[in-house]
């Protein structure tokens, strides 16, 4: 397991995004469904709990629908379902009024039942490396900015960038600050697949088997 004493990685606070409205499966929560036995959302925990100072749920609508899993819901202030900037924004201001002494959040998809075991410190050590202020994920040639570190003290400058600017995609956010960019290998399995269809969800099947099985 991942060493994740204070010493090489400084707390940090895990926010699962689960705010999206999964329009192309339907309608309803993604991280609900099931693939091998077991819901996306208590995979997604499973991987995360461990390298996180507690964890929180970024979602919008009734937030009873999550009570099964023990965790703090919060959902966006900011109006029209804005996409994922909201959410850790959301996490960011929860974090500051309710764990002031955590300085780092951890954003990740609630619908990412695969995502690495060292997530955390991987993206800690390459931000410290390179002296960044923000650091994501990437793997197959693919960044994924939903998946990243975010510092607490820049929340209000998201705040403006969200309400006052209209600014939507993260990758435009983070383009503003020296960004480390961590890459996972794909085999056997992409950590970051997500389950966008329902197709994907019996892709989602099969690789469950594999990563039991790992």
């Amino acid at each position: 397991m991942t060493d994740m004493s204070a010493t090489h990685v400084p707390p940090t606070l895990g926010v699962l995004l689960a705010g999206g409205l999964a329009r192309r499966m339907g309608g309803g929560d993604k991280p609900m469904r099931s693939i091998g036995g077991r819901t996306i959302l208590e995979r997604v925990i499973a991987r995360l709990a461990p390298q996180c100072s507690g964890l929180i749920l970024n979602a919008n609508g009734d937030p009873a629908r999550f009570s099964a899993f023990g965790l703090q819901v919060i959902a966006d202030d900011v109006p029209g379902f804005p996409g994922p900037l909201a959410g850790i924004l959301a996490a960011l201001d929860w974090t500051a009024a309710s764990r002031p002494e955590i300085e780092w959040v951890l954003s990740a998809a609630g619908d990412c039942p695969f995502l690495p075991r060292d997530l955390v410190a991987q993206l800690h050590e390459a931000r410290a490396r390179e002296n960044a202020q923000l650091a994501v994920a990437a793997s197959g040639g693919q960044s994924h900015p939903v998946i990243g570190l975010w510092r607490v003290a820049l929340r209000e400058e998201l705040r403006h960038a969200l309400v006052v600017e209209d600014l939507r995609k993260i990758d435009r956010w983070t383009a503003r600050y020296p960004l480390a960019t961590v890459t996972w290998p794909t085999e056997p399995l992409d950590p970051f697949f997500n389950a966008n269809t329902v197709e994907d969800v019996a892709e989602a099947e099969r690789l469950a088997a594999l990563d039991d099985a790992s």
